[in-house]
């Protein structure tokens, strides 16, 4: 299936770079001419991208109602602004990337690359698989277990038949295999939704890199409509805690994406998941990891030591998005409350991003080195 793209705009210069860079990715284009066009197709219409001229009446109209329309509150928006247009304003109404004018192709193809990853990524998690599985789940809470089959799996959840009169809820533990798998797969999950007198939707809670590959791989094999997703993106990583990193990249991701990374230097390897706390356009974007196992932990310590054993070793780092999170999460993180200043930095005062870099400068030339944290911009 072709992306496609509501883009709102009246410069024809504009369309005309954006028409040209957008096919050349593959992304077809809905132009509307007014904003009440282009809400009435909002309405009528599904689109992996919203695209406005802040310029046009009615732009703000329509990245507000992008975001509560039930067929495209999950679009990736993209704001065309004057450079000297607050980030903040542009942001609070639903932006998720921002394209400064003038716009050249170079600039806007860099933009989209990153933009039109996020939309497959989007797209691929609200795929369904028709499947009847056996499902042992494990309330988190309480003493009490219960067997369910499902009925469709999608890399984000499940829909499962229960029994007539249960109205289960919260946390649980939930354990299946995949058919043709010769392991199971054990899951952090909550139910969701529920649909009819026998069936309720259960959504996956922070699971591995590992169960996300083997579930992502089953869903690509079994189900026409999963694209190729587009190959992970090259980043500068520049500093590195037990909790989060920072990475350099000319068109970061959006704040509450989800992201998989890959880390390697000196024979070490890690694969991490997290969410974009820090957002700089043009400039980069902070990472705070989202596994807390023992596990993770002592592989990042692990890949720590080699850059501090070894400064002129140049770490390789690859990020790829894995969707948006349904809501910001505005509650602090538990790693923000021991000794971890980059943590500290995603979830302190809002700054500016000249501010916020020289404030990156400050703890990498601080005397006291940071146990478990690293300066990779040393390494460059």
């Amino acid at each position: 299936m072709s992306l496609k793209a509501l883009l709102l705009c009246s410069d024809a210069k504009i369309v005309r770079v954006l028409r040209r860079v957008l096919g050349d990715l593959e992304i077809a284009v809905e132009l509307c001419a007014d904003g009440d066009s282009a809400l009435r197709k909002l309405t009528r219409e599904r689109f992996e991208a919203i695209i406005v001229d802040c310029a046009d009446d009615g732009a703000n109209a329509v990245l507000r109602s992008a975001r509560s329309a039930p067929c495209n509150k999950r679009a990736v928006a993209v704001a065309i602004v004057e450079p000297i247009v607050g980030l903040k304003a542009v942001f609070d109404v639903g932006a998720h990337f921002v394209l400064y004018k003038p716009v050249s192709s170079e600039r806007a193809k860099s933009s989209f690359r990153a933009a039109r990853a996020l939309m497959k990524s989007e797209r691929r998690r609200n795929v369904r698989v028709a499947v009847q599985i056996p499902v042992v789940m494990r309330s988190a809470g309480a003493d009490d277990n219960m067997r369910v089959t499902t009925v469709d799996l999608s890399e984000g959840g499940m829909a499962v038949k229960i029994q007539r009169g249960r109205r289960p809820a919260g946390r649980w533990q939930i354990a299946f295999t995949l058919p043709g798998a010769q392991t199971s797969l054990e899951l952090p999950a909550e139910f969701a939704w529920e649909g009819t007198t026998n069936q309720a939707g259960v959504r996956f809670q922070q699971i591995s890199p590992e169960a996300t590959l083997e579930l992502r791989e089953w869903l690509r094999q079994n189900s026409p409509e999963v694209e190729q997703d587009d190959p992970p993106i090259r980043c500068q990583l520049t500093d590195l805690s037990l909790g989060g990193c920072y990475l350099e990249f000319s068109s970061p991701f959006p704040a509450t994406s989800r992201v998989a990374l890959f880390m390697r230097a000196g024979g070490v390897e890690v694969r991490a998941q997290g969410v974009v706390r820090i957002m700089h356009p043009d400039k980069g974007m902070g990472i705070e990891f989202t596994q807390a196992t023992p596990e993770h932990r002592a592989a990042v310590e692990k890949f720590v030591g080699v850059l501090n054993e070894n400064r002129t070793l140049l770490p390789e780092l690859l990020v790829e998005p894995e969707g948006l999170e349904s809501e910001p999460n505005t509650a602090q993180s538990p790693f923000a409350t021991i000794d971890d200043p980059l943590l500290q930095l995603f979830y302190g005062e809002s700054l500016t991003a000249e501010a916020f870099h020289e404030a990156m400068r400050k703890q990498r030339a601080a005397p006291t080195a940071v146990a478990g944290s690293v300066s990779a911009s040393a390494h460059a």
